[in-house]
This record gives structure tokens, C-alpha cells and sequence, in this order.
């Protein structure tokens, strides 16, 4: 295990904003990456509309600067968004209003030199905010190296650390992942990658471990499966699972593709991983450290994370296929094509899905074991590669029309009076 100790940690000054110094986070949030229970789940008896347009159910729409593929984090009166400046190679952290949409604060992490990455659709701010309450959290790929920041609830710069170098691909997209009183950063890349933990407080590092030689994009999970806490992560042609509060290893196992974008999801036994390159691969693995694989197929969930819900697998493919599976045997139970490349994961609420497709058409369907039902298809702006966010009944989505400029907004849906 390598420590971390001999990287700096730079602290940058911010004038303040008007903004509460913490927010309770309620069920109805969506204070991270995949949301309250991080993996894909709104609370449950929630009911957004289930068609909306331009001019039917938008609460209200604001655009939004720069460039960035972030999703909305929601926490409180608070909405928090990453973005990055094309011209200026800035990346900064946005605030905006829950009610109305205005945009509160907009806070600088790096003045400049912003990096993308090689890929036509990745952005130089593909990361999420995580917020715990009292802290905003986010990643970015900046001059050569993955940094991570950490702000106040007024946007003040509080710390900031360097994960690694980074030789860029085809991007990053990595978000920030809370659990206890650490902040988990991954950082896989062609030049030897880290997972490291941080502590959130004061960007001090608390453990790290190397990763192998080769581009991946994930995120991890940390999930409670095969009786204790585990945080997972597929990729580098590997699935493996480390303690999060030690990052001490406890199992790895071949079985994974090279290079991955989902984060892993798991019924409590399993757990469940897709990937693209250099092959299309969908597995599941046993999470009592056996290395057991449960199944397997081909199916190509690159980039879309999964859902699992009593004992079902749900996936929406990149090729704009969904489809379910039983999580304990891998029979497929449904396909049906939705249409459209898909690069966002898909939400759910109930019996109810949510899948934004790259050209801005959002699907809602009924997702059961036994049938799949389209309810709805709902065109904004021209491009989507946000994921949606549902909290208070309302959805949130980062879309972009291209046009002569590209231009970038938030939505707020939502029927009046919820």
C-alpha cells in the first residue's frame, strides 16, 4: 500500500456566497452519483410526470455555463453541477436554486488548463458532485493529473489534493464516493492508476493502492453484499473488491473487459458489472470472495450503469436496447428496443424507468419481471449525456442544443403543485 503523504494539497480562496453552511440531506435528495442509495433508486413514493415537452410540465429551464456531463446533485434548496470552460480551459463547480433554478454561485476549482480527454463525447467535467451535508466534493482531470476538491456550501475552496498523474485516453468521468469519513477517488489510467481515500475533512490521505497499467472510467460502488461492506469496481480486466474505511484487498478476480464505465450494482449476493472494450461482456459475480461466476452473456452495457430490484437485473444497452434479467440465473425475462445510442443511466421510481438517450429523448417505461411497457417519449434540446435525477417528485435534466453554438441547459420537470 502507498501512502499518499508526499503529495501536496493546495487550499485557493473564493469570495463567499450567500448559502447555508450545511444542508440535512433528505431521502428525497440526490446528494451523489446514482443517487440516495447509490444505484440508480429514487425513494420510493415519489411520482414525476411522466410526460413533459418545451411547453408541458417544465417548471422551469436556465442555461448553464461551459461544457460538462456531470449530473445534477441535489441536496436541500441546493442544486450542484460541475462544468468546465472550452475556451478558458476552466472547470468550476455551479449552485443553482431548487425553487426557481437561478443561478446562486459559480465557484473556480482550476483557472485553467481543463483536459477532455481524446474521445469526441467526453467532456473535461464528466464527474458528479457528491455532497455530505457540509461538503461539495468533485473530481477533476486538470494538467496531467486527477485532482480532488473539496468546497463549502458557499462555493469556498476548502482543499485540494492531487489523486496521480493521469495519462488521458479517452477521458475521465470517475465521481467522488462518500462512505464514513472518506472521500474514495479511482483513477485508472494507461500510466498506472490509484484508488485512494481521503479524508473529507482535510484532504489528508488515508490509504491508496496501485491499479494496473490500462485505461477505465468507472466509478466504484460500495455496497453491502455477502454479509459486510464492500467497496467494488470492474475494469482493467478485473472485478475486485476492497475494504473502503483500509482499502485492504478482499478478492479479485479475472472477468471483467479492459476498459468499463458502469458502476457495479448487487442483489446482496451478487455482484454485477458490464463492459464494452475490447469485448461486449454483462456478468455476475458471487460477493463472498469466492470468485464464483454466477453468469455471464454478451450483452453490451458499457456505459449505462445497471438497476437491480428484487431479484431482477434491469439495463438499458448502449445500442438502445432494454432488457431484464433474473439476478440469480442470468435468464433474460425481456428485450425490448428503446432506440437511440444510450451513454446515461437509467433511473427508477417504482414500477417506472427513466433512460435519456445521446439525442436528448428521454423513455419512460414499466419495468417488471413478468412485462415492459413504453409510457412515454419525451424529446428536450439535442443532445443528453447527463443522467436524470429524480427527488421531490420533480426530474432534473442537463440537456444541450447544438445549433450555431452549443448551449447547455438545466430542466426542471414536474406537474404544479408537487
Amino acid at each position: 500500500m502507498k501512502h499518499l503523504a508526499l503529495l501536496p494539497i493546495l487550499f485557493a480562496a473564493v469570495l463567499p456566497f450567500a448559502s447555508p453552511a450545511t444542508a440535512a440531506i433528505a431521502a428525497t435528495d440526490w446528494p451523489a452519483w446514482r443517487g440516495p442509495t447509490r444505484d440508480g433508486l429514487a425513494a420510493p413514493g415519489q411520482s414525476p410526470p411522466i410526460q413533459w415537452s418545451e411547453t408541458e410540465n417544465v417548471l422551469w429551464k436556465v442555461p448553464l455555463p461551459g461544457r460538462g456531463h456531470s449530473s445534477p446533485t441535489v441536496v436541500g434548496e441546493r442544486i450542484y453541477l460541475a462544468t468546465a470552460d472550452p475556451v478558458t480551459k476552466s472547470q468550476s463547480v455551479l449552485c443553482l436554486d431548487r425553487k426557481s433554478g437561478k443561478l446562486l454561485w459559480q465557484s473556480e476549482v482550476h483557472a485553467a488548463n481543463a483536459e477532455s480527454g481524446k474521445h469526441g463525447n467526453s467532456s473535461a467535467a464528466s464527474s458528479t458532485v457528491a455532497c455530505d451535508g457540509e461538503r461539495l466534493f468533485i473530481n477533476f482531470l486538470n494538467a496531467g493529473g486527477v485532482h480532488t476538491s473539496a468546497l463549502d456550501l458557499a462555493g469556498k475552496v476548502l482543499w485540494q489534493r492531487k489523486a496521480c498523474d493521469f495519462v488521458a485516453h479517452q477521458g475521465f468521468a470517475s465521481s467522488p464516493v462518500l462512505h464514513a469519513a472518506l472521500v474514495l477517488v479511482a483513477a485508472d489510467h494507461r500510466g498506472g492508476g490509484v484508488i485512494a481515500a481521503l479524508d473529507q475533512k482535510t484532504g489528508a490521505p488515508v490509504w491508496s493502492e496501485s491499479r494496473p497499467k490500462l485505461p477505465n472510467y468507472t466509478t466504484p460502488a460500495i455496497v453491502q453484499a455477502g454479509g459486510r461492506t464492500q467497496m467494488v469496481l470492474a475494469g482493467c480486466n478485473l472485478l475486485t473488491s476492497l475494504d473502503p474505511l483500509t482499502g485492504k484487498k478482499l478478492w479479485e478476480v479475472a472477468g471483467s473487459t479492459e476498459e468499463c464505465v458502469v458502476t457495479m450494482v448487487t442483489d446482496g449476493v451478487r455482484v454485477f458489472a458490464g463492459g464494452g472494450y475490447p469485448k461486449n461482456h454483462t456478468v455476475a459475480v458471487l460477493a463472498d470472495g469466492s470468485g464464483t461466476v454466477a453468469w455471464q452473456n454478451t450483452a453490451r452495457v458499457y456505459v449505462p450503469s445497471m438497476i437491480v430490484q428484487d431479484g431482477h437485473l434491469y439495463a438499458v444497452m448502449d445500442a438502445g436496447v432494454a432488457a431484464c434479467w433474473k439476478s440469480d440465473t442470468g435468464e433474460e425475462l425481456w428485450k425490448e428496443r428503446l432506440g437511440g445510442d444510450f451513454f446515461a443511466s437509467p433511473v427508477r421510481v417504482g414500477e417506472r424507468i427513466y433512460a435519456s438517450n445521446v439525442s436528448g429523448k428521454t423513455f419512460v417505461f414499466t419495468a417488471t419481471p413478468k412485462s415492459f411497457q413504453i409510457l412515454a417519449q419525451n424529446q428536450l434540446g439535442e443532445e443528453a449525456y447527463a443522467s436524470p435525477v429524480i427527488c421531490g417528485s420533480r426530474i432534473y435534466l442537463r440537456v444541450a442544443t447544438k445549433g450555431a453554438a452549443r448551449q447547455e441547459f438545466l430542466y426542471c420537470i414536474g406537474s404544479a403543485g408537487k
